[in-house]
C-alpha cells in the first residue's frame, strides 16, 4: 500500500498549489507593495515568494497524478506542520517585526496550513484504513 487514490486529496493538493502560487506570486512580485502594511521586507518576502511558486508547481504535478504516493503525502503533512510552527517561530524569535496586519497574515497563513495538512493525514488514515478492512 504505497499509493492513495483519493479525488478528494488531490483536490486539496490543488488547492493548496494554487493558494501557494498566488500567495509565492504575490510575494515575489509585489512585495514591495506589501511591506508597509506587512511590516515585512521584501528582502524577506520575495525569497519566500519564489520557494512557493517552485513549491506550487511541485503541488500541481503531484495533484494531477492518478494515485498519491503516499510518502509524498506524508511528506507534505510534515511541511505544512514545519511551515506553521516555523511561521510562528519567525514571530515569536524576533527574525521579523511585522505590523499587526502582517502578525494577523501571518498567523492566518500558518493556520492555513495546519489545517491543509490535518486534511491530508486524515484521508491517508482514512485510506489506510480503508484498504486494511479490503484485505
Amino acid at each position: 500500500m504505497t499509493a492513495v487514490r483519493s479525488t478528494f486529496l488531490r483536490f486539496v493538493i490543488g488547492a493548496d498549489a494554487a493558494a501557494c502560487g498566488l500567495m509565492g506570486a504575490v510575494f515575489a512580485f509585489d512585495a514591495g507593495l506589501l511591506a508597509g502594511p506587512l511590516g515585512l521586507s521584501p528582502a524577506f518576502m520575495q525569497p519566500v515568494g519564489l520557494f512557493l511558486l517552485v513549491y506550487a508547481a511541485g503541488l500541481v504535478l503531484l495533484a494531477l497524478r492518478p494515485t498519491l504516493p503516499r510518502a509524498a503525502v506524508w511528506a507534505l503533512v510534515a511541511f505544512n506542520a514545519l511551515w506553521a510552527i516555523e511561521s510562528f517561530a519567525i514571530m515569536a524569535l524576533g527574525w521579523v517585526q511585522p505590523t499587526q496586519l502582517g502578525v494577523g497574515f501571518i498567523a492566518a497563513q500558518a493556520v492555513a496550513a495546519l489545517i491543509v495538512g490535518d486534511v491530508q493525514y486524515i484521508v491517508l488514515r482514512r485510506a489506510k484504513r480503508a484498504a486494511l478492512s479490503a484485505a
